[in-house]
């Protein structure tokens, strides 16, 4: 879970203005900061498959994020994936 001032960050970051914080960069910023605190968690408890189910939703929901902005705005797409290091 990110917190609220984590979450203003990415707002600020990647939507430009606190009140931006439904356009498609600063969505893909919050899942990925979400997945990536979840990650140890799976690293040491590799039963966890209640858990495991919502941790790839995230990453279904993500994907469909890029796909979307990928095809709506190309430069903000590659910006956007370059400061988040994913799809590398």
């Amino acid at each position: 879970m990110v917190s609220k001032e984590r979450k203003l960050e990415l707002i600020n970051e990647f939507g430009g203005t606190t009140k931006n914080s439904g356009s498609m960069e600063v969505q893909i910023a919050i899942l990925t900061e979400d997945i990536e605190n979840l990650k140890p968690h799976f690293l040491k408890n590799k039963k966890d498959l209640h858990s495991k189910r919502g941790f790839i939703s995230k990453i279904e929901q993500r994907k469909k994020y890029l796909v979307y902005l990928k095809e709506k705005n190309y430069t903000s797409y590659a910006s956007l994936i370059e400061k988040l290091g994913i799809r590398k």
